[in-house]
C-alpha cells in the first residue's frame, strides 16, 4: 500500500486542518456602543458568551466625530462594575479641544480605566471626509498619545495599517506616523483588518527596521457581510478567492457564518504558524464567529475571577 503523500508542514494528508491547534494564544475583542436596547442586549450577550475565554482586554469604538462619546463611556463604566474584563476605551481627536478630551480622560481613569485606544479619528461626514483638526485640539494620534500620557500613566493601544493608511502619502511615511505614537508611548499597535499573511509579515519587517519593537497585534475581521468589507477595506486587499469563498452567500446568512469563522480560523493559523500568538477580533457585537475561531485555534474557556 503507497503511504499518504506527507504535506511540507509535516501533516499527514489525513490530519485535520485545526488538529493539535495548543491554545497557547491570548485575545482581546472590540465592540461598539449599542443605540438601541435591543442592540444593547446583543451586546452584553455577546460579551457574556466571549468572557470566559479570558481575553487580556476588550475595546469599546468611538463614533466619527465623537458622536458616540457618551454611549462609549456608558459602556465601557459598565464593563468596569459589572465585569473582571478589562475595557478599552477607544478616543479621537475629532471635533474636541484638549480640554475636553482632557475631561473624558479624567473621567475614565476616575471610573478605573486604565488603557485607551488613541486614535487620530474618522471625520464627520459633514466634513466631507477630510480630517480637520479642532483649532484647540491633537492634530494626530500621536499627539493624542502624548497628550494621554501627560494626563495619566494609561495604557495605550494605536492603530497601524500594513497595507497602507488610505489617506497616506506614502508607506514609509504612514511608518513613520506609526513610530511617532510608539515613541510618544504606546504601549502596542492593532492592524486594520487584512486577509494576507505576507503583508502582515512584510509589515512586521519593515516595522522592525525603522526601529519599532512593541507588539503589532493582527486586527481580524470575520467577513460578515461581503459588501461591508469592501466598503470598509480603504487599501487592504481583498483577494479573489475570498469573493469566490463566498460568492452567493449575501441571502444566506447561516451558511456565509460558517465559512466566514472558517475563513478567519485559517487565517490565524497562518499568522501562528509564522509566530504570532496574540489576536485581536473586531466582533461587530457579535460573539458566535469569534469563538468558533478561537475554538478552532484550541483556546477553551476559563473561570473568571468572581
Amino acid at each position: 500500500m503507497t503511504a499518504a503523500p506527507q504535506p511540507a508542514t509535516g501533516r499527514t494528508a489525513e490530519t485535520p486542518l485545526f488538529a493539535g491547534a495548543r491554545g497557547d494564544i491570548c485575545v482581546s475583542f472590540e465592540f461598539f456602543p449599542p443605540k438601541t436596547e435591543k442592540m444593547e442586549e446583543q451586546l452584553w450577550d455577546a460579551i457574556t458568551q466571549l468572557a470566559p475565554l479570558d481575553p487580556s482586554f476588550v475595546s469599546v469604538t468611538y463614533g466619527a466625530g465623537g458622536s458616540t462619546r457618551e454611549r462609549t463611556h456608558a459602556t465601557v463604566s459598565r464593563i468596569v462594575r459589572e465585569t473582571s474584563l478589562v475595557p478599552a476605551a477607544h478616543l479621537t481627536c475629532v471635533a474636541a479641544s484638549k480640554a475636553e478630551i482632557a475631561e473624558v480622560v479624567d473621567q475614565y481613569w476616575e471610573a478605573g480605566v486604565r488603557h485607551i485606544v488613541a486614535l487620530r479619528g474618522d471625520p464627520p461626514p459633514s466634513d466631507g471626509g477630510r480630517f480637520v483638526a479642532h483649532p484647540e485640539g491633537y492634530a494626530s494620534a500621536a499627539e493624542l498619545v502624548e497628550g494621554l500620557m501627560k494626563r495619566h500613566d494609561f495604557e495605550v493601544s494605536v492603530a497601524a495599517y500594513p497595507e497602507v493608511h488610505p489617506e497616506a502619502a506614502s508607506a514609509d511615511l504612514d511608518l513613520d506616523n506609526l513610530k511617532r505614537k510608539i515613541d510618544a508611548g504606546a504601549t502596542r499597535a492593532i492592524t486594520q483588518f487584512f486577509f494576507s499573511t505576507d503583508a502582515y509579515f512584510r509589515f512586521l519587517d519593515k516595522a522592525l527596521a525603522a526601529g519599532i519593537t512593541a507588539p503589532i497585534l493582527p486586527g481580524i475581521m470575520p467577513v460578515t457581510s461581503f459588501t461591508a468589507i469592501r466598503r470598509m477595506s480603504g487599501n487592504t486587499e481583498i483577494p479573489d478567492w475570498l469573493e469566490t469563498m463566498f460568492e452567493g452567500l449575501d441571502e444566506r446568512p447561516g451558511p456565509r457564518a460558517l465559512v466566514a469563522a472558517v475563513a478567519a480560523a485559517d487565517l490565524c493559523k497562518r499568522l501562528y504558524e509564522g509566530g504570532v500568538r496574540d489576536f485581536h477580533f473586531y466582533t461587530l457585537n457579535r460573539a458566535e464567529q469569534a469563538y468558533a475561531i478561537c475554538q478552532l485555534l484550541g483556546l477553551r474557556p476559563k473561570e473568571l475571577a468572581a
